[in-house]
């Protein structure tokens, strides 16, 4: 089939880590048609390298409610009730779904699942497959599953360069190499921009790829100002500069320690307290690191971490490891509701590329591939009631409408809208080349107080008349305030 022949499909899902993956084979058991496009060979995604797992109310002792309090107290007054009920109490489920799929977790010689702990839980309930490998070990499954569904088409090493609008509706994408690819519901799954940021544990693909589809073709973006900072990413250790080392690993014993060999912070805090405790710590001490102390920690439970640190030269059994904060998650996206629909109808996003306000101002640890899997089902679910295509459409786009970042544009991510910003730097964002980068200046300047993974230091406290109000902003408008119910 030539490069420019139109393609049509009932369903197209643009990225193929956990979400995609899993709205697309949803999908595909519903009898639809489905297009997946990746940019990379499946199983390569984010999402493979995700060290997480999967947080659901699966304990006897717990339940959603318990799940939603701590997803809210996480969240600093900023997270979306609605989103949040509905992860917490479909989340059990999910993970039953996934076992279904040939998912393995983690389980203890009598079978039973064993729980994690993670900071901001009150309870242990986190599923890992592998230890610290349920990235990993989720993307190939699901890889696995899709493959073999009838009716699912395949693009990998494909990159969607436009979405393609026809009278104000979505009706599919265009790719690199110039193939239209014709959809009635067009999914965006492409993951988050934390590689916007110069210093990140992220691939290099994560650049806002599905923000800036979105927001070129209509859509609003929202949230943008909170991006959470993982405290305990490897530095100074040449091939691992940026390695996450997991929040699991603090759940079962690991210590973060100053310079003198002391403890500074209570290590299972929400994570945007955790890492500023370690920044300030860096600061105060002149130091580029702190130590994280894994000494005390069975090194069979993490084998890809400890192997990883062990090819670099460093054996967290015997030598505690330099760390320091990198961009992580970035909890703002494409606004969405709670069946990832957009404003721009046919249009849908989940996962990081999404916005629902189940985050607030600060992910809660593992809630994000629980997300994937909820609301990947719901927007397949949505996808299959949007009316079908009209049999004329306006003309395909010829121009692509994804930029990649300079790296003047990372570094000036990483100086003016990193854990501690201030006015005077955001400024800077505005003139910024990249089109992201300006959307984030915009949205932490115009949130003037400092609220989880957001501080200005001009304001340093919490506003209570900001609770729930969430910075909306479309292509060309200033940020604009909203409440979400």
């Amino acid at each position: 089939m030539p490069e420019t022949a139109e393609q049509t499909t009932d369903v197209l899902v643009v990225g193929a880590g956990a979400a995609g993956l899993y709205a697309a084979l949803r999908a595909a058991r519903d009898g639809a048609q489905v297009t997946l496009v990746s940019a990379t060979p499946l199983a390569q995604t984010a999402s493979y390298w995700a060290q997480g797992g999967v947080a659901a109310a699966l304990a006897l002792d717990d339940d959603p409610a318990a799940h939603l309090a701590d997803t809210e107290r996480a969240g600093r007054g900023l997270v979306r009730r609605s989103a949040a009920e509905a992860l917490c109490r479909e989340a059990p489920e999910a993970v039953r779904d996934l076992e279904a799929l040939g998912v393995r977790f983690d389980a203890d010689r009598h079978g039973r699942l064993v729980l994690g702990l993670e900071g901001g839980h009150t309870h242990r309930r986190v599923v890992h497959a592998g230890g610290s490998a349920t990235g990993r070990r989720l993307v190939r499954q699901l890889s696995a599953r899709l493959v073999a569904q009838p009716g699912v088409r395949v693009l990998e090493n494909t990159r969607v360069t436009a979405l393609w609008t026809s009278d104000g509706r979505c009706v599919g994408a265009i790719t690199d190499g110039g193939r239209q690819l014709r959809a009635r519901a067009t999914i965006l799954a492409c993951g988050g921009s934390a590689a916007l940021w110069s210093r990140t544990t992220n691939p290099p693909g994560s650049v806002g790829v599905g923000a800036q589809l979105a927001y070129a073709a209509g859509a609003e973006l929202a949230d943008l100002e909170f991006v959470q900072f993982h405290p305990t990413a490897v530095t100074g250790i040449p091939g691992r500069e940026g390695f996450l080392v997991t929040e699991a690993i603090r759940g079962e014993g690991a210590t973060l320690l100053n310079g003198a060999g002391e403890r500074f912070v209570d290590e299972l805090q929400p994570r945007d307290e955790v890492a500023a405790a370690v920044w300030r710590t860096m600061l105060d001490e002149g130091s580029d690191h702190v130590l994280l102390d894994m000494r005390q920690v069975d090194p069979d439970g993490f084998p890809n971490v400890v192997g990883a640190l062990r090819e670099s030269g460093l054996d967290p059994a015997t030598t505690p490891i330099p760390v320091a904060p990198a961009c992580h998650y970035t909890m703002g996206g494409v606004a969405s509701d709670l069946h990832g629909a957009t404003r721009v109808p046919g249009l849908f996003a989940i996962g990081e590329t999404a916005c629902t306000g189940l985050h607030g101002a600060n992910r809660l640890a593992s809630n994000s591939l629980a997300e994937c899997v909820v609301f990947g089902g719901r927007a397949a679910r949505a996808a299959l009631d949007v009316d079908e295509l009209p049999d004329r459409l306006d003309p395909a786009p010829t121009e692509a409408t994804v930029t990649r970042p300079e790296r003047a544009t990372q570094k000036a991510l990483w100086a003016h809208a990193g854990i501690e910003r201030d006015p005077r730097g955001l400024a800077q964002l505005l003139g910024d080349p990249h089109p992201l980068a300006r959307a984030i200046g915009a949205a932490a300047l115009a949130r003037e107080e400092s609220r989880g993974a957001h501080h200005r230091v001009d304001f340093p406290q919490l506003d209570r008349a900001l609770d729930g109000v969430h910075l909306v902003i479309a292509d060309g408008e200033e940020p604009r305030r909203e409440r979400w119910s």
